[in-house]
């Protein structure tokens, strides 16, 4: 193992931004909420059971794109919508139009509580920067150039895959691996000499399917065995235990 706690033979490094890089997932997760509990209400009955910001979080919405995270818990609940068009107005009651109501409640929280960034996870790319390894950005966001500029962190990856990049490359996104794949490719590196870093089960799913050389998982909820069953390689509470275990 490298100093960075990494395989010998890893060469770049493919970073998730929500719950890797910055600590925007609980954001997101508090946005969901608030979009999913109206729609749930307005449907009365066993449909109108609140979502839950942690265990349907994880399991449906966490690590996807917006409009596949609608999908994937409405059909938890057997609910069916019109698929609509990403230009969708916020109040419009098809699966973009709630994927755009969630987008701009939050908006509205970062601008309102702003974003941080994880310390630990600073320090591992200024690290993993120092050890000439190649890196990048892979999110579902299509807020992810605002919100890296916001924490001043953009000038720590060669490549960035988000959800602008994925629409217009037509990518599906994660558990699907191929946004992680593009990300290797536009670095010019095998997915088996790179290394993922998630902290989403769908990232996990992404990583393993990919072949990716190492899947590091980050537990931020304290979802460790889960991880581990989605195919991480390692899990860690935080990057820096990364450098402490080599």
């Amino acid at each position: 193992m490298t100093q960075l706690g990494l395989p010998d033979d890893i060469q770049a490094c493919l970073f998730d931004l929500d719950g890797v890089v910055t600590k925007t997932a609980v954001v997101h997760a508090a946005a969901w909420k608030e979009t999913f509990d109206a729609f749930l209400r307005s449907q009365g009955g066993e449909q109108a059971r609140p979502f839950d910001a942690v265990a349907d979080y994880d399991e449906y919405v966490d690590g996807r794109p917006r409009a596949d995270g609608v999908r994937a818990f409405l059909d938890s609940r057997g609910i069916r919508l019109p698929e609509g068009t990403p230009d969708d107005p916020p109040d419009a009651l098809t699966v973009h139009g709630l994927g755009n109501r969630k987008n701009e409640l939050l908006l509205a929280k970062i601008r309102t509580g702003g974003v941080e960034a994880y310390e630990g996870t600073l320090r591992y790319l200024a690290a993993v920067r120092t050890e000439g390894l190649r890196t990048a950005i892979v999110s579902s966001s299509a807020n992810c150039r605002d919100v890296l500029r916001s924490v001043g962190a953009e000038h720590y990856f060669d490549v960035r895959i988000d959800g602008v990049v994925a629409a217009e490359r037509n990518l599906p996104g994660k558990p699907h691996p191929d946004t992680f794949l593009a990300a290797a490719r536009d670095l010019g590196v095998e997915p088996s000499r790179a290394a993922v870093f998630e902290d989403a089960l769908a990232g996990m799913d992404a990583g393993r399917a990919g072949g990716f050389g190492y899947v590091v998982g980050v537990d931020r909820v304290g979802q460790t065995d889960a991880l581990y069953a989605h195919g991480a390689s390692v899990v860690v509470e935080d990057l820096a235990e990364l450098e402490d275990e080599r």
